[in-house]
């Protein structure tokens, strides 16, 4: 404990330094943003909502404020604004509406698929497992399963991100109840072999979770083909709002509900639906997968364009330039690039004063000062570590914006 306090002053003090070096520069860069565009280059934190979500919201707030409980009319119409969300939602993964349970977000979706299925079915045992590059409502819903009795394997990867198969199999055991395995990596984008881990699973009738937070709206997904259980997904990451999310779970599994009180989602999850965030996650979902091809084909240009300018810019300074997980099959949207004497605490506070969002890693973890587990889990090293950080394009963004990144990066690295 003692030690990490240390490693937080430390690190604020070099802030409050780089601050004073800087202070007069700093304030000329404020002036000059105050008639700056943002470029926003943290999709993967979250995404701006697109206006069609926008004006479909701001229209159901004043027509859709019945409970959708209510048998009137007012609440008929708002429970018709749910179920057509659920439709596209069920629609879009192939699955039945019955298997649709809407949820505040991936975090409350993730304990509802894990603690939910343990305690319905806890006859299937007492050892679960999940990987070493989980997401943390996983990884800390999987430590306070262990202190509860469950035991955890941790399933490794090799150096580019990818869960180990071989090592998962090794693990599997007669009493293994539940295996929660990420669909796509939120800091490298990295796609994990699904398929194959469904397929394993499968043979041995043990429940596959997948988080499918940064998939969804980015990867045709059909959790049936894919022998998947229980996946999950939020709004947020594919331009709708934050605080609607569902989760699918395969109509052969049983789930006990973990907020109780009414019997909203046909029992599953207790609750007045949040009528207005569920119709603007349809209306994102419906939208995102419409355009789904054209959006990939950009993303995977600007993703191309946006690599090979940094390898060439950082280049041209003499320093070493590695894109994390680059050998693997990723989404077309994340990269997470190590630079050479990078200090990302200092150089993302020197963006954000250019006007330009990144991330270091996870936006849920942003508030900790260790490194990433994720890229400790690849195997990089301190330098590599201190010096890794996450840029995250989105379907609005321009080569422009990727120009005018990569030229203040190179100023300030």
């Amino acid at each position: 404990m003692n030690k990490k306090k240390i490693v937080d002053i430390n690190v604020f003090k070099d802030l409050i330094k780089f601050y004073k070096i800087n202070a007069k520069k700093m304030k000329l860069i404020r002036r000059k943003n105050l008639k700056m565009k943002i470029v926003y280059l943290d999709n993967a934190a979250t995404t701006k909502m697109s206006d069609k979500v926008i004006n479909e919201m701001t229209k159901s707030f004043s027509e859709n404020y019945g409970n959708p409980s209510s048998v009137h009319t007012l609440g008929q119409r708002a429970k018709s604004a749910v179920e057509k969300a659920r439709h596209i939602v069920s629609q879009n993964l192939e699955v039945e509406t019955t298997e649709i349970v809407f949820t505040s977000g991936g975090a409350e979706g993730n304990n509802l698929a894990i603690r939910g299925f343990l305690k319905a079915n806890e006859d299937k045992g007492k050892h679960i497992i999940t990987s070493k590059i989980e997401h943390s409502t996983i990884l800390k819903d999987f430590e306070q399963l262990e202190k509860e009795g469950y035991e955890v394997s941790y399933i490794g990867t090799d150096e580019n991100g990818i869960v180990n198969i071989e090592e998962l199999k090794q693990e599997l055991r007669e009493d293994t109840a539940i295996v929660s395995i990420m669909f796509v990596n939120n800091e490298t984008g990295v796609i994990q072999p699904i398929k194959e881990i469904g397929e394993i699973l499968a043979e041995k009738n043990i429940f596959f979770h997948t988080d499918a937070v940064q998939a969804m709206g980015k990867i045709k997904i059909l959790p049936k083909e894919l022998k998947i259980g229980a996946l999950t997904g939020t709004a947020h990451k594919f331009y709708g709002p934050k605080g609607a999310g569902f989760v699918f779970i395969d109509k052969k599994y049983s789930i006990e509900k973990e907020i109780w009180g009414g019997s909203q989602e046909r029992n599953r999850r207790a609750g007045t639906e949040n009528v207005h965030g569920i119709l603007g996650l349809g209306v994102a979902l419906e939208e995102v997968y419409e355009n789904l091809k054209e959006i990939e084909e950009k993303e995977e240009k600007l993703q191309n364009y946006l690599e090979t300018k940094l390898k060439s810019e950082i280049g041209k300074l003499g320093k070493k330039i590695k894109i994390n997980g680059e050998k693997a099959s990723r989404i077309k949207t994340t990269t997470n690039v190590y630079i050479e004497g990078a200090d990302i605490q200092m150089l993302l506070v020197a963006l954000d004063l250019r006007g330009i969002c990144v991330s270091g890693g996870s936006a849920c973890m942003s508030g900790s000062l260790e490194s990433s587990h994720v890229l400790k889990a690849m195997g990089l090293t301190d330098e590599e570590l201190k010096g890794s950080f996450r840029i995250s394009i989105g379907k609005d963004t321009t080569i422009e914006e990727i120009d005018y990144f990569v030229e203040n990066l190179v100023e300030t690295v």
